[in-house]
């Protein structure tokens, strides 16, 4: 027991002590949310050039309609003009739009072609332009037809231009019958967050110790360190060591986002604080209705944030994570024992890494229906339960589906971590060949 660990803070410490870790440790969550939002940004810009469209309207109803923007420029030529504009295309003008007949009539008599594939922004912009007009079309045709009063029109038009728009307040309702304010919105990014978290640190760490195993294997430290401990005793060590780096990195991460958010609590006005601060200011109207509306407004994020168990959800992540660790780390290192190099790897890898792959997507696609089939089954699965359970904790599901998805998670990973340990110990020591998953089954049964 001593040795092993030995074996567990020689794995730990090594890590920890490493400066590529401190700094990735602080600058990960920098990373992770510049890789969110930058290509959201990014995908905002416009290159500059304002493209030009040219419309040829044969009704001459919806050509003036059409408003250009900082990035589209909306010019109206005649019907006459239209082969001379279709020489233009890819090079003066960006697009054509055509209008043959009365859209109210036929929605089909409107085309817009392009050189390009047109943007789904510009398409946008044309169709919403449109759509407005072909419903007043409507409206007035309805009006002429002297079925209903012009009052009654009036009253339709008001209501399609000032939508109201509706906001549903979403509770939930516990055991004990109390009733609590949640959010579908939060509990849906919660969910993948935490479902991107555990699938990145199952495929890194499980890839360090991959990793970990080849290099002592190639440098054949591994041959003077099974000469004081077993080789069980050294994979364990290894698989425990790195999955400790793993959960020191999240406990960082937890305390760093704990203390953001006890910081941002601190800028949360309430809405009477800001009525007192506009009354020792002059009584400004303004900026009480603005502090009434940014305080409410802040209150409900920070009392939706609030609802959340946050106990349940770090404890299960933390569950969860060792579970799904444990299995592929056992997984990674067995096929890693077995071979010389690398790139030798591939061929045994491939599968596991489209296990992943299918509960990451799995658990994605399980957001919209978090009770759904595929959310059901890929959570009770062991080889997907880790990620795609991540996505339906934060929606509340019974207790008897996380205990029965953690008890064939772990029961899995300690007959996937023996039956790994008996490959092992013998594939460690084995060079010069690469062997075949059928030799490797005969490793299982040797003494």
């Amino acid at each position: 027991m001593n040795k092993l660990s030995l074996v567990i803070q020689r794995e730990y410490i090594t890590r920890v002590r490493k400066r590529s870790f401190i700094i990735l440790t602080l600058l990960m969550p920098l990373l992770m949310v510049g890789l969110s939002f930058l290509p959201l940004w990014l995908s905002t810009l416009n290159d500059g050039e304002v493209k030009q469209i040219a419309v040829i309207d044969q009704t001459g109803i919806y050509a003036p309609l059409l408003q250009s923007t900082d990035s589209y420029r909306f010019e109206i030529v005649g019907e006459k003009q239209q082969p001379d504009a279709a020489a233009k295309v890819g090079k003066e003008l960006f697009a054509i739009l055509q209008i043959t007949g009365d859209l109210s009539e036929n929605p089909n008599a409107v085309s817009l072609t392009s050189e390009k594939q047109s943007p789904q922004e510009l398409q946008s912009l044309i169709r919403q332009t449109l759509r407005e007009k072909v419903t007043q079309q409507r409206l007035d045709q309805l009006s002429q037809g002297g079925n209903v009063d012009e009052e009654a029109i009036a009253q339709v038009r008001e209501i399609l231009d000032n939508r109201p728009s509706v906001a549903i307040q979403t509770l939930r309702m516990g055991g004990d019958g109390s009733v609590s304010e949640s959010s579908t919105e939060l509990s849906t990014i919660i969910g993948m967050v935490f479902t991107i978290l555990i699938y990145m640190f199952i495929l890194m760490y499980g890839n360090m110790v991959m990793q970990a195993v080849l290099e002592e294997k190639k440098n054949r430290i591994v041959e003077v360190m099974v000469s004081s401990v077993k080789p069980v005793n050294l994979l364990i060590g290894k698989i425990v060591g790195i999955g400790l780096v793993g959960i020191t990195q999240l406990a960082i991460w937890t305390l760093l986002a704990g203390g953001l958010f006890s910081l941002l609590s601190l800028f949360v006005v309430a809405p009477e604080q800001v009525a007192s601060m506009s009354e020792g200011m002059g009584g400004m109207a303004d900026l009480n209705a603005m502090g009434n509306m940014g305080g409410m407004e802040l209150n409900g994020i920070m009392g939706s944030i609030l609802s959340i168990n946050w106990l349940e959800i770090l404890l299960f992540f933390l569950l969860f994570f060792i579970g799904g660790y444990v299995l592929y780390a056992s997984i990674f290192a067995m096929f890693a024992s077995a071979v010389d190099s690398e790139e030798d790897t591939g061929q045994f890898l491939t599968p596991v890494t489209l296990l992943i792959m299918f509960a990451f997507f799995a658990g994605f696609y399980s957001v919209n229906n978090p009770d759904g089939p595929l959310a059901f089954w890929a959570s009770m699965i062991p080889f997907s339960s880790p990620i795609v359970m991540m996505v339906r904790i934060p929606f509340g599901i019974p207790l008897w589906e996380k205990i029965l998805s953690i008890v064939l998670l772990y029961g899995t990973f300690i007959l996937i971590s023996v039956f790994a340990a008996k490959i092992y110990r013998v594939g460690i020591l084995m060079y010069g060949k690469k062997p075949s998953l059928k030799e490797m089954f005969k490793w299982v049964r040797y003494k």
